[in-house]
C-alpha cells in the first residue's frame, strides 16, 4: 500500500496520530493501548536513540493483541530505516525530508511521512510521489502557513506536528490540515476526551 491510501484510510475517520517519545517501554505500551482504545489508529514512537528501540518493540507488540498500527518516527537515515523495519513498523516519519529514506521506503511500499518546513521540500515531496506530509514544528510555522502553502499546493495533504494540543488542534484543522499529531493529550481519560471534542467542532 503506497502513502497517500495507507494515510488517508487511517486518519481520515478520526484525523489524530499520537506521538509517544522519551517514554519507558511499560509507559509506551500503555500510552499506546490508551490511544487504540479511543479509536486514534496510528501511533508513532519515535526513535531518534537507540534505546528508543526497546519502547518500538513492545509497542509492535503490543498492537498485534488491540489491532493498532504502530510506526517509526525520527528516521533520519536508511540504517535506521532498516533497524525498524526488522521489528515490523508500520510506516515511517521523519522530521524533515530525506530523500534516501524516502527512496527506500518508496521503492519497498512502506508508509512514508516526511516533515517539511518550506515550499521547496513541499515541492520536492511531491516530485516523489508524496502527499501526505508532516508540518513541523507545527506551533512555529503557524495556521497562516498552511493556508500560504495550500494555495499553491492544494493536492498536499498536511499532519500538523510539534506543539499540538487541544488548544489549538481546531485551528489548524480550521486551516486546512487533514489531521494533527499530539503527544501530551494522552496523559489521561480527561484531556482524551477535550482533544476528540476539539477535534469534532472543526467538523
Amino acid at each position: 500500500m503506497d502513502s497517500t491510501e495507507f494515510f488517508e484510510n487511517q486518519l481520515t475517520a478520526l484525523p489524530l496520530l499520537g506521538i509517544f517519545r522519551g517514554f519507558e517501554p511499560s509507559e509506551t505500551v500503555e500510552l499506546c493501548r490508551r490511544a487504540w482504545a479511543e479509536d486514534v489508529r496510528l501511533v508513532e514512537v519515535p526513535v531518534q536513540h537507540p534505546d528508543a528501540l526497546p519502547s518500538l518493540r513492545m509497542a509492535l507488540a503490543a498492537a498485534e493483541e488491540h489491532q493498532g498500527i504502530v510506526g517509526a518516527g525520527t528516521v533520519t537515515s536508511v540504517e535506521q530505516l532498516e533497524s525498524v523495519l526488522a521489528l515490523g513498523a508500520a510506516f515511517i516519519v521523519s522530521p524533515g525530508l530525506h530523500t534516501d529514506v524516502a527512496e527506500e521506503c518508496i521503492r519497498r511500499g512502506v508508509p512514508y511521512l516526511p516533515g517539511v518546513a518550506t515550499s521547496t521540500e513541499i515541492a520536492t515531496a511531491l516530485r516523489l510521489g508524496l502527499t501526505w506530509l508532516k508540518a513541523f514544528p507545527a506551533s512555529e510555522l503557524g495556521a497562516s502557513w498552511i493556508r500560504a502553502q495550500l494555495a499553491p499546493f492544494p493536492q498536499v495533504n498536511f499532519v500538523a506536528t510539534g506543539g499540538i494540543g487541544t488548544s489549538n488542534a481546531p485551528e489548524f484543522l480550521n486551516a486546512g490540515c487533514k489531521a494533527v499529531a499530539v503527544g501530551s493529550a494522552f496523559s489521561s481519560a480527561e484531556s482524551i476526551s477535550a482533544l476528540r471534542t476539539a477535534i469534532s467542532s472543526h467538523r
